[in-house]
């Protein structure tokens, strides 16, 4: 999707939709006080007869009959003024945007940003909320509908001051949206499209465009460096794994990077542990951890964001080929701790704790894994946030601040000592899994035993990395998770 902005009056500005903000309050908005005296009172009508209340994310569309230089307006409400924030405008936003989906309609214009008082905050939340809601894999669709979907919106701005000061945010805010939309991409991709090789493809070919080093490990490479934990995940498939690594320099030399890691196992069967059928066709959605760190870095790189970046993502597939790994099993990480395995379905811990060991290497400023971990955690905490845990009040106070602002939220859970009792082996130094009981915490005191001593956090978004329904800005399918947070976190560490 296109965006561009323009100083223009809405009155007088032709277009073929004009998204306008409402108010619950009643029409109070200087904005659109002039768009309903020029539409012969038609918007005090809607409200006089409760046809349309400006509730949050209602919409309706009015055709102007030439009233006004719009072809059609789309109100859509905000809610209460003072209850209104970023996420609201953003909500409302998507909601404007998917009243025009189906209609035809190419393009769009909007001052939903002015009711949000116009500043650069309230623009960003705009447009992320059109660019978000405008996203739809549609690539195996042979036949696709006439109508289409909106591709060009424009931001009206007053004067030129206002559109002048808008203008970077808005570049910066279409570079981080397009990075969602290649997550959400690469997440959408089926199973036999999306193996360990095309993410590295993919990998390479984004490293290529931006400028970023590119190290791809091959089998052979992890056996030497002793990951027999990833390995031994990956023995099931015939698909090789790879560990891609992805190295931004944007700050000084001396500056300790940031390092992610990302879960990648492109599709998840379980392996011995074999999962129900029902609904097994989603778990190629389980290398949406390592979309979320490859889409950090493009948009990191994009934006050239004044830091050290690394990006390591272990890819495999978990299957239950002749060679999988069992229940039973014992294996030797890469840290040297050995691993009975009592659950092969618990695999993405284990590509996860080699990938942790690897970046003790770089001896990062802040160690952040992100992946779809348990179960338990969409359990917990559903479709509305992510969990997170990290031995590092400070960090995952940031993550946590980081996810408010973006409307991607974190909800924190405790790795007291005693969930460390949970993973204890007869035979090993720990099992792979605890059981039911606390099973989103015992996987993240189960990295955190791999995260050395630097300061680290996990993020699971097994409930948030794929959206069931669709709201407002987050279509039916994947969701892109992570990539606004973590740009957030990172602008504000750099």
């Amino acid at each position: 999707m296109n965006v561009a902005t323009k100083v223009d009056e809405a009155v007088s500005h032709a277009c073929p939709a004009l998204l306008v903000g409402c108010w619950e309050d009643g029409p109070s908005d200087p904005q659109l006080n002039q768009l309903d005296a020029a539409l012969v009172g038609a918007v005090a009508a809607l409200y006089q007869q409760r046809e349309f209340t400006g509730k949050l994310n209602r919409a309706k569309l009015l055709h102007t009959f030439g009233r006004i230089a719009a072809d059609r307006v789309v109100l859509v409400g905000l809610g209460k003024q003072s209850e209104l924030t970023p996420d609201r405008l953003r909500q409302a936003a998507g909601s404007a945007l998917n009243a025009l989906q189906g209609s035809g309609i190419r393009e769009c214009s909007s001052i939903l940003h002015l009711a949000g008082r116009g500043g650069t905050e309230a623009v960003q939340a705009t447009v992320e909320g059109l660019l978000l809601a405008g996203y739809a894999f549609d690539k195996y669709q042979t036949s696709q509908e006439e109508n289409g979907r909106v591709s060009d919106v424009t931001i009206l701005f007053p004067d030129a001051a206002a559109n002048q000061a808008a203008a970077s945010r808005v570049a910066e805010t279409k570079a981080v949206c397009d990075a969602v939309w290649f997550a959400r991409d690469l997440v959408s991709q089926p199973g036999n499209v999306a193996t360990p090789t095309y993410l590295a493809e993919r990998a390479r070919e984004m490293a290529g465009s931006l400028g970023i080093r590119c190290t791809i490990l091959e089998r052979e490479e992890m056996e030497r460096l002793g990951m027999g934990a990833l390995l031994a995940v990956s023995r099931g498939s015939h698909q090789p794994p790879k560990f891609i690594v992805l190295d931004y320099r944007g700050g000084s030399e001396q500056q300790p990077p940031v390092v992610l890691v990302g879960k990648g196992i492109t599709f998840d069967a379980g392996g011995i542990s074999l999962k129900p059928g029902e609904g097994m066709e989603k778990m190629k959605d389980d290398m949406a951890g390592a979309a979320a760190v490859m889409g950090t870095m493009m948009a990191a790189a994009t934006l050239e964001l004044p830091l050290n970046l690394v990006v390591l993502v272990p890819a495999a597939e978990n299957l239950p080929g002749g060679g999988a790994y069992k229940p039973g099993d014992v294996l030797h990480s890469m840290a040297g701790k050995t691993i009975e395995i009592v659950n092969t379905d618990a695999e993405g811990r284990l590509v996860l704790c080699d990938a942790l060991h690897y970046a003790q290497q770089y001896r990062p400023a802040a160690l952040i894994d992100v992946a779809t971990l348990t179960g338990a955690c969409v359990i917990a905490l559903g479709p509305f946030a992510s969990g997170v845990m990290g031995n590092d009040r400070g960090l995952t106070r940031e993550l946590r601040e980081a996810g408010e602002l973006t409307g991607e939220r974190l909800w924190e859970l405790p790795l007291w000592e005693e969930y460390g009792e949970l993973l204890k082996s007869d035979i090993a130094d720990m099992k792979n899994a605890g059981g039911r009981s606390a099973g989103t915490i015992s996987a993240g005191w189960f990295l955190k035993e791999f995260a050395g001593g630097n300061k680290w956090a996990h993020l699971d978004i097994a409930g948030t990395a794929w959206e069931e329904k669709g709201r407002p800005y987050l279509p039916k399918g994947a969701t892109g998770v992570g990539v606004r947070l973590l740009i957030q976190y990172l602008r504000g560490v750099s």
